[in-house]
């Protein structure tokens, strides 16, 4: 099997880089809050994923393990997850729980635009 192309696939976000990341950013920036545990999660994976490599250079795509940087989970009250926040300029602008299908976060993104 052959290596994923890191490009095609959500920056990894830690609590040690949300603040510069996420909340500096001058683009849009969607945060999938999940854990490798989780079944929904794996779901919502590939999705985040594609949605990465199709709005390269628009949007900032990355993912937070909350089993191993929970401050920024806290903070923004997820309880469940996945949960897939999508932020512009540092204030949250769409909150999705659960497994969507894609169009709901790229509308979500596309709004941010």
């Amino acid at each position: 099997m052959r290596n994923l192309n890191q490009k095609n696939m959500a920056l990894e976000i830690t609590d040690a880089t949300f603040d510069e990341v996420v909340l500096k950013s001058d683009k849009p920036v969607v945060v999938d809050f999940w854990a490798a545990w989780c079944g929904p999660c794996r779901m919502v994976g590939p999705i985040i994923d594609e949605v990465s490599s199709e709005y390269e250079g628009k949007a900032v795509v990355g993912k937070v393990d909350v089993d191993s940087n929970q401050e920024y989970a806290a903070k923004y009250g997820v309880r469940n997850i996945p949960t897939v926040l999508v932020f512009k300029d540092g204030e949250i602008v769409s909150r999705q729980v659960g497994v969507s299908p894609k169009k709901v976060y790229t509308d979500a993104i596309d709004a941010a635009l």
